[in-house]
């Protein structure tokens, strides 16, 4: 079944799956996609956080709880990806506004990063606009939430 609940679990996963792998491994494979290159303006093009792990997990896990939530798991993964797409999108922006890595923005941090997925995933889904909102909003409270959350657990270095 086809809900904005499930795709919005898909959206959380796509974006749990990097820092799960950040806390079981720290460092270890995690190449930054960037390779450390800075642009004309001498700031780095993603940053050191976005790593090819991350970006490679987060299809994964999406395709992995998608099979579970009864849903085609190529769609789990496409949600996956657009999630990170979406998130480096806000990177490169965050960089280029001169905002160092895994600095707050909220909302250029929450809403590419959601709206993309929930955009590719609305037809397949069979959802209509307003779920697409509805999904948009609630990733946006639910992760400025978790942010304060692991940032009490001192697992986040700074809240939103």
């Amino acid at each position: 079944m086809s809900t904005p609940a499930s795709l919005l679990c898909l959206i959380l996963a796509a974006n749990a799956a990097p820092i799960l792998l950040w806390l079981a491994l720290g460092t270890r494979l995690g190449r930054p996609i960037d390779n450390g290159c800075n642009l004309p303006d001498g700031r780095p093009v993603l940053g050191s956080s976005k790593t090819w792990r991350g970006v490679i997990s987060a299809p994964i896990v999406s395709a992995a709880l998608a099979a579970l939530l009864g849903l085609p798991p190529a769609l789990g993964a496409a949600v996956g990806l657009a999630a990170m797409a979406g998130d480096l999108l806000s990177s490169f922006i965050k960089r280029r506004l001169g905002l160092e890595s895994s600095r707050p923005a909220p909302a250029l941090d929450q809403i590419p990063e959601s709206l993309f997925p929930a955009l590719l995933a609305a037809d397949p889904m069979g959802l209509e606009v307003s779920d697409v909102l509805l999904v948009v909003i609630l990733f946006f409270v639910l992760e400025l939430a978790l942010s304060h959350l692991l940032y009490r657990l001192g697992l986040r270095r700074h809240p939103f």
